[in-house]
């Protein structure tokens, strides 16, 4: 499947534009920068992201937030990749990459993830990286995750969330508005996540350094 073929069940729905608008703006400022910023030190998580899921030939995963496809060559050549992204800009350099690193296996759509043009039960694996606190409406995308994913598949969501301790939260919460100029929201409530999404955590790790990030491991039922 080449990346950069156009598909059917790849379209961005118009009337979501506006409602998208800062924050494509924002990464479109950040696409030159964001493997300078993000990449190795965010890395660790996802190569656990990628080991949890337990990939076996033939399956498919559907990577939510693709960005510049920092992680694409984690997948093995036998598995099915299918990564999304509302942001053409860093879709143009995640498809630079697929083209650099001969990826076969991957294909790339220009989607909201908060309106997935998929199929119910489509996807073995759906996995969020560091992309769930920059979406409008966070609830809204890991319901779209969960309706996407098989019966039995995994749902994965890395990012931070906001603390447990009632200081750390404070400070998160009253940092929120800066945070959102650099791509994310700091003070996201997990809780608040998985129940818009009707989903049951079956783990949730710290990953990285500093261990402020979580891999949410859940399973559909």
């Amino acid at each position: 499947m080449a990346a950069d073929r156009p598909h059917s069940d790849c379209r961005v729905h118009p009337e979501t534009a506006f409602s998208n608008a800062f924050i494509d703006g924002v990464y479109e400022k950040l696409a030159p920068v964001y493997d300078l910023m993000f990449g190795k030190l965010l890395q660790p998580g996802r190569r656990a992201a990628v080991a949890r899921m337990g990939l076996r030939p033939g399956m498919s995963v559907l990577e939510v937030g693709v960005g510049t496809g920092i992680d694409l060559f984690l997948y093995p050549p036998d598995s099915r990749i299918t990564g999304i992204d509302l942001s053409s800009k860093m879709l143009a350099k995640a498809r630079e990459r697929v083209a650099r690193h001969r990826l076969p296996h991957v294909r790339l759509c220009e989607m909201d993830a908060a309106r997935l043009t998929f199929a119910d039960d489509s996807f073995d694996v759906v996995y969020a990286p560091y992309m769930i606190s920059v979406v409008p409406d966070p609830g809204q995308v890991a319901r779209e995750m969960r309706r996407v994913c098989r019966a039995g598949g995994t749902i994965l969501i890395l990012n931070h969330f906001r603390s447990s301790s009632p200081l750390v939260a404070s400070v998160e919460r009253a940092i929120a508005p800066v945070t959102m100029h650099v791509g994310f929201k700091s003070d996201l409530d997990l809780i608040d996540v998985l129940s818009a999404g009707r989903l049951q955590p079956r783990s949730i790790e710290k990953v990285n350094v500093p261990r402020i990030w979580s891999l949410v491991s859940c399973t559909k039922n």
